[in-house]
């Protein structure tokens, strides 16, 4: 990491209902936590990401294919169990959590207004799912200009094919991907 760079680690929708889904074990965590705990430990930023909605859906359109569903059936509102941060993630109280809207961290979020104030340049992006809030903020995030990292096992997705192409070869285009061991001998 360059010197002028202002680093923050996203950590995306490692939340209960998503967790719950994706990671079959809890050993599938561990990648997360080893990032958190570095970044904790180098002072870089740590903010937590999370889907949720009002008692309602009133943000939910019966055209978006995605999110249309929970509307029909229920759950994820904002104090819901299942769009609470993963208990072993545990935020620290100067942790924002960013409570978006759709797939991307940016989409009806705060998370731009927080990163600017903090004039973060430089994002290390970690979630669930790679083919979901990864994908979908790499993009926005790259479009905006910033010095983009992936962790790569810091990343899980249902299919592992799909996890593969986007790790070796999507991502690659607009980010640096590494293992969060690289990335934290980067740090040291």
């Amino acid at each position: 990491m360059q010197n002028h760079d202002k680093a923050a680690l996203l950590v995306m929708d490692i939340q209960n209902g998503i967790v719950s889904r994706f990671a079959e074990n809890e050993n599938a965590l561990l990648p997360f936590r080893k990032a958190v705990e570095a970044a904790r430990r180098h002072s870089i930023p740590v903010i937590f990401v999370r889907v949720a909605f009002r008692e309602g859906y009133p943000e939910i359109s019966p055209k978006n294919k995605t999110f249309s569903a929970i509307s029909n059936f229920g759950g994820m509102t904002l104090s819901d169990t299942a769009t609470q941060i993963h208990e072993s993630l545990n935020p620290q109280p100067d942790e924002p959590v960013v409570t978006k809207l759709r797939v991307s961290a940016f989409s009806g979020s705060d998370l731009e207004v927080i990163l600017r104030s903090r004039q973060i340049n430089k994002l290390i992006l970690s979630g669930i799912a790679t083919s979901g809030v990864v994908l979908s903020t790499l993009r926005e995030a790259a479009d905006k200009d910033f010095a983009l990292t992936v962790l790569s096992d810091a990343c899980l997705d249902s299919d592992p094919e799909v996890h593969r192409v986007l790790i070796e070869k999507v991502f690659p285009r607009q980010a640096e991907v590494m293992t969060v061991d690289a990335w934290i001998d980067t740090l040291d």
